[in-house]
């Protein structure tokens, strides 16, 4: 089944198409963005394996909102054997209470037993949540640090492997977090590793919807300057992700209202009405019930078409 996040990278695919023909007003969104988001706050050293950096925070996002979050990806990776570290993996698991002794049951982790564990914890916690996840995502982890450890590893093997210049840089982005994001979510529901109806047709899982509000993490660390700083940016393809989130909610099961970035190195929450950023996307207001079945069909046809 092609992804979500692949369909929008690529400018000849039918998502990408009809999104882009759809909504073709995004230059001053990006504009506007950019200068609101400013500067990079913190950056990674380069000892940083930056992809799953990336990831590891996250999840560590997700962990600091949803008390009760799923790792069924990690459990769904673990399940490949495609590493040989399943005894490590299996215990990580079981001690956060995602899974059974045999790996047969994916619950959710109630995370209140953890919060008096050390930031490090947490750190090496959501980093090797990550790598496991990659096995799941991936199309190649021979290059995997999980290829590091033999069958007879541990969980404290598991937690070794992201090193100390990742676990501060981790650190330093919960801690901006805490100051920038944190504050500014609404209040309700909390679902994290969202799937929607549509994802029976396209693969999309989103980082968090909470009191009605769809927030992508986005870690890039952005455009290089001259002087070693860096700006931020929001592509095409980030918007039309986005946008085929809330789309493929082809019922509007999660009655979203607004949609949301949190640039996690600049401290930046931008969030957007939905109806309001549709309008301006598309030039003129749109129906979103109608829009979103005709985005079924597109879905529908064209990916099995291309596919």
């Amino acid at each position: 089944m092609p992804a979500l996040t692949n369909e929008v990278k690529n400018a000849k695919s039918p998502v990408a198409r009809w999104l882009r023909a759809t909504f073709p007003h995004h230059h001053d969104l990006q504009s506007d963005y950019r200068e609101a988001a400013g500067l990079a706050r913190v950056l990674p050293p380069p000892t940083v394996a930056f992809w799953t950096q990336g990831a590891a925070i996250d999840w560590w996002l997700r962990f600091l909102i949803d008390p009760t979050p799923s790792v069924r990806p990690a459990v769904a990776g673990l399940s490949t054997g495609r590493a040989p570290c399943r005894r490590a993996c299996l215990e990580l698991l079981h001690d956060l209470g995602a899974v059974d002794n045999d790996a047969n049951h994916a619950g959710p982790i109630h995370l209140a037993r953890f919060r008096e564990r050390s930031d490090e914890w947490w750190a090496r916690m959501s980093y090797a949540v990550a790598l496991l996840v990659e096995l799941y995502r991936a199309a190649r982890v021979d290059g995997s640090r999980l290829m590091q450890l033999g069958p007879d590893s541990r969980a404290t093997d598991l937690l070794a492997l992201a090193n100390a210049d990742e676990v501060t840089d981790l650190i330093a982005m919960r801690d901006l977090a805490v100051k920038q994001l944190l504050p500014r979510l609404p209040i309700g529901p909390v679902t994290s590793g969202p799937t929607f109806e549509g994802s029976a047709d396209l693969n999309a899982d989103a980082d968090l919807i909470v009191g009605g509000v769809l927030v992508d993490f986005k870690a890039t660390q952005g455009r290089a300057r001259p002087d070693g700083s860096r700006a931020a940016g929001l592509t095409r393809a980030e918007i039309d992700q986005l946008l085929g989130y809330v789309l493929l909610d082809y019922s509007d099961a999660f009655a979203l209202h607004s949609v949301a970035i949190y640039a996690v190195r600049y401290g930046h929450y931008a969030a957007w009405p939905l109806d309001d950023l549709c309008a301006k996307l598309a030039g003129q207001p749109v129906d979103l019930t109608a829009l979103r079945q005709e985005f079924a069909q597109v879905v529908r046809v064209g990916c099995r078409v291309t596919g």
